[in-house]
């Protein structure tokens, strides 16, 4: 952590220490946050999803965040959203307080509902990109061995047909909501956006290739169970599991946590993205080093988030190219 800011975190490496990171008004990301030491808290049923959908649809109209997909797992919560006003950190600090309060209360959970590890935020800085994340949030289910196919996955989630023009809704939550406050409505709504690399009369194009490398991704992880001589443990099964007990299967260490990402063969587009992140790391560790040094006329380089928000710090117009 650089200067009390959270919002640093590794790309392209795990380097020793961490790294501002860049917040940008318009910018797609892939959300990714774990629930403590994989307990099955969000485990697929009508309450926990009544909840993550209902607060999912308030935080984002508190926030303007558009949401193009979702797929709450029983152990992690994956979302691709557009950031409209350059908010995220606020967004995420409210939406997961709010579902950490409402599933202790649920659950009748007292400890941290929360993984300590940083949340995941990956920009998707192309198309290509913004189809294989949306892809492999859809595929969580099937790669866990837990349904065949995404669309028999029971808990809260977005499919294909529903990309740009679907509609979430839940009623409020009987818990930790209070009915009176009228920050909480009787109902929320959420509409789908397209992702702002998506045209309008692309749309139906872009659900298709969702769709095929959906079909990729369900089709290699049927194959590895296969393989591993395991079967699939159904949706009925998964909603049946005790939301206490813990996934204890080994998980390979998570050696970084990417800052960007420009989908397969992209090879281009990966240099001129990791030659930006690089610049505006050395622009935001130069002003920083002013600023600590005393000099409060530092400029520190556009993106940057906490010293803007919480120490009024002067921040440039113009997003560094390279």
């Amino acid at each position: 952590m650089i200067d009390g800011n959270p919002w640093h975190g590794a790309c392209l490496s795990a380097p020793a220490m961490s790294q501002p990171r860049e917040i940008v008004a318009g910018a797609t990301y892939l959300i990714t946050r774990r629930v403590l030491r994989r307990h099955l808290l969000f485990r697929p049923d009508a309450a926990i999803t009544r909840l993550l959908v209902y607060v999912l649809a308030v935080s984002t109209r508190r926030f303007d965040i558009e949401v193009h997909a979702l797929c709450a797992m029983s152990t992690h919560l994956h979302l691709v959203v557009t950031d409209s006003r350059g908010v995220l950190p606020r967004f995420l600090q409210f939406f997961h307080r709010i579902v950490a309060l409402g599933t202790k209360v649920l659950r009748g959970w007292e400890g941290p509902v929360w993984d300590h590890e940083a949340t995941s935020v990956v920009r998707l800085l192309t198309r290509a990109a913004v189809v294989e994340k949306i892809a492999y949030v859809m595929a969580n289910p099937v790669a866990a061995g837990l349904v065949q196919h995404a669309r028999e996955w029971p808990g809260a989630k977005v499919d294909v047909d529903e990309l740009g023009r679907g509609v979430l809704r839940a009623a409020r939550p009987s818990v930790y909501l209070d009915p009176e406050n009228p920050q909480w409505p009787e109902e929320a709504t959420v509409s789908l956006a397209l992702p702002p690399a998506i045209e309008q009369d692309s749309a139906e194009g872009f659900r298709q290739d969702v769709s095929a490398e959906l079909e990729r991704l369900e089709a290699r992880a049927r194959a590895e169970v296969q393989r591993r001589g395991l079967r699939f443990l159904g949706a009925e099964g998964a909603g049946k599991v005790s939301p206490y007990e813990r996934v204890t299967s080994f998980e390979p260490l998570r050696d970084g946590n990417p800052t960007f990402a420009v989908g397969r063969e992209q090879g281009d587009a990966w240099r001129i993205a990791g030659a930006a992140v690089r610049a505006f790391r050395a622009s935001y560790r130069a002003a920083l080093e002013r600023w600590r040094a005393g000099v409060r006329s530092a400029v520190f380089p556009a993106g940057t988030w906490w010293m803007r928000t919480f120490h009024g710090a002067s921040v440039a117009d113009v997003v560094l190219t390279v």
